[in-house]
């Protein structure tokens, strides 16, 4: 097989789609089916599974894929290496980022990163913890920005720590000296979402045994937000979240004190593409002088 059938395979896989992944690389969907065809004769097996909603891998193409991600990215360094030598700045970064990251912070990163490195394309991957994991697992993005909760699976450099804060309706009583407690939390309706995006608030509620009622399961950070200045819960939620927040909920520290802490994972940390350690240490730098008080 060669470099373009792996790439093939790549677009297939990313976009679940002949049709999308023929768009991507400006080829005929006959084309990409003949392709994978070619490559699933020679393998002697089948890669994807073909249905009416499009196509997925196979158990033995999910097992190829990460070996085929180390070709393209190493294909990838190369180019970039080259480059260097050329006294030129240039490649693509692949981002993996959990919701909150992406919409608070990103944006002025990326921008930051544009303006010293206008020649590196940025790719970015949105998605919950689980996402960006598997994302990083497969090689199909360079760098993850994850939480702690990750940090048994893969060795993070840290970037910051952030607060937890309750957040409340806004005919919530007052509590004393403007704080909340486990005790205050305890028994009450929250409004949580899916265990790979609210991995922090679980863990809390975990460590201080408080007993929930949990009547709204949403999916997102802004729905959150929305169900309980509606009145139809409390939450926990990372400062970050809430440093913009226009909504009618009233917000209070939690004490005990609570953190989540956000780290780096890049996927072949001893072997970095030139433009994705660029990023990297970008990145951290730029963290590292964030101003993350409300």
């Amino acid at each position: 097989m060669t470099l373009f059938s792996y790439e093939i395979f790549d677009a297939v896989a990313r976009q679940g789609s002949f049709n999308k992944a023929a768009q991507q690389l400006h080829l005929t969907p006959s084309a990409i089916s003949h392709a994978i065809a070619v490559m699933e004769e020679e393998l002697g097996f089948a890669l994807f599974n073909r249905g009416k909603n499009g196509v997925s891998m196979t158990s033995y193409g999910a097992s190829l894929y990460p070996s085929i991600r180390d070709v393209l990215n190493s294909d990838e360094a190369l180019k970039q290496s080259i480059a260097r030598l050329n006294g030129l700045e240039k490649g693509k970064v692949k981002l993996g980022v959990f919701n909150s990251v992406c919409a608070s912070l990103l944006p002025g990163l990326v921008k930051s990163f544009a303006a010293h490195y206008p020649q590196i394309e940025i790719e970015v991957y949105q998605g919950t913890y689980d996402d960006v994991k598997e994302w990083l697992r497969t090689g199909q993005v360079d760098i993850a920005f994850l939480s702690s909760t990750c940090r048994e699976e893969f060795n993070l450099t840290e970037l910051f720590r952030e607060p937890l804060l309750c957040i409340v309706p806004q005919d919530w009583p007052e509590p004393q000296d403007g704080v909340m407690t486990p005790a205050l939390m305890n028994g009450q309706s929250f409004v949580v979402q899916c265990d790979a995006t609210d991995a922090e608030m679980r863990q809390f509620l975990k460590k201080y045994k408080i007993g929930t009622e949990r009547r709204c399961h949403v999916i997102d950070d802004q729905s959150n937000i929305a169900m309980v200045e509606a009145g139809l819960g409390i939450s926990i939620m990372p400062q970050m979240l809430l440093r913009d927040c226009k909504a009618a909920v009233k917000v209070y520290p939690i004490e005990p004190e609570e953190y989540r802490v956000v780290g780096l994972a890049v996927q072949r940390p001893t072997s970095m593409a030139p433009a994705v350690e660029q990023m990297f240490h970008h990145i951290v730098e730029y963290c590292h002088e964030l101003d993350l008080s409300l």
